[in-house]
């Protein structure tokens, strides 16, 4: 089985080495990798990793049994009309915004696809990923997607039709998180706290809080709780949160996402 990458940008890097050292790889249930790229300086790094490079798209397309679509998703109506694809191909796409029914519009009507919104701490192995199977896509064809993105961090399937939903959720989040991080950077920095000293102690501030979200078995309610003795520092910086109706806001800021990926898929949001 042979997986290739249209784009090898820093998604479609970071997932072609994520993939190089996987089980899939390592153990034969991929026998190649491909990758085509417009941007020559790209091929070394490729040929590094073992990744084989293609001379065209076309080449890459008639050498790939899943055919991940990496461009940028402005690129990839005239990057799809020029090329023919496959009925049988899995079509994995990780376009942001770009729905099943834009590639078959620009393929054909029956291409088989997997829908995918990834984010970028997945150059550094830490992705979450959320997948969507579109008709036609077998159990094991999904299963394979999913290990696929799952070496470059966690995978999980969603509906196809939140996929614009679960933007707000994994895709930009990282952006929201690091804008709420600068708050406490700035916070450290006027205080006079040395700046590496206060970014080290934030982010695992922030990968423990994670862990323990994950893996202590308490809700979101009960983890506040156990930070939150009565009368005490962390009461007093929540009770401004409050008033300032932080959860509110992150709401709407989720909202004003999703409603741009509508808009900008050209569709209405259906009713909530």
């Amino acid at each position: 089985m042979t997986i290739g990458f249209l784009g090898a940008g820093n998604m479609g890097f970071a997932m072609l080495q994520g993939l190089a050292g996987s089980t899939l790889c390592k153990e034969g249930t991929v026998s190649q990798l491909l990758a085509f790229d417009v941007n020559p300086e790209k091929h070394e790094a490729l040929h590094r990793i073992g990744v084989t490079v293609c001379e065209s798209a076309q080449a890459l397309s008639d050498a790939s049994d899943y055919l991940v679509l990496a461009v940028k998703p402005q690129m990839l109506a005239d990057v799809l009309q020029h090329l023919t694809i496959r009925k049988e191909q899995v079509i994995i796409s990780i376009c942001a915004g770009i729905t099943a029914d834009f590639i078959r519009l620009h393929t054909i009507p029956d291409a088989r696809i997997i829908l995918v919104m990834p984010n970028t701490p997945l150059m550094l192995g830490e992705g979450a990923s959320a997948l969507a199977r579109c008709n036609g896509i077998t159990d094991a064809e999904f299963s394979l997607a999913m290990t696929m993105f799952s070496s470059c961090g966690v995978a999980e399937e969603i509906p196809e039709q939140k996929m614009k939903e679960i933007i707000a959720v994994n895709g930009s989040s990282p952006a929201f998180l690091y804008l709420f991080a600068k708050g406490f950077l700035d916070y450290a920095a006027a205080e006079g706290i040395d700046a590496n000293v206060a970014l080290r102690l934030f982010a695992q501030s922030m990968i423990g809080s994670a862990k323990m979200l994950t893996d202590s078995g308490y809700s979101v309610e009960k983890l506040i709780q156990m930070v939150s003795s009565p009368g005490g520092t962390t009461l007093a910086g929540l009770d401004r949160l409050c008033e300032g109706d932080l959860v509110d806001t992150v709401r709407l800021c989720c909202e004003s996402c999703t409603a741009r990926a509508y808009a900008l898929a050209g569709e209405k949001r259906p009713e909530q």
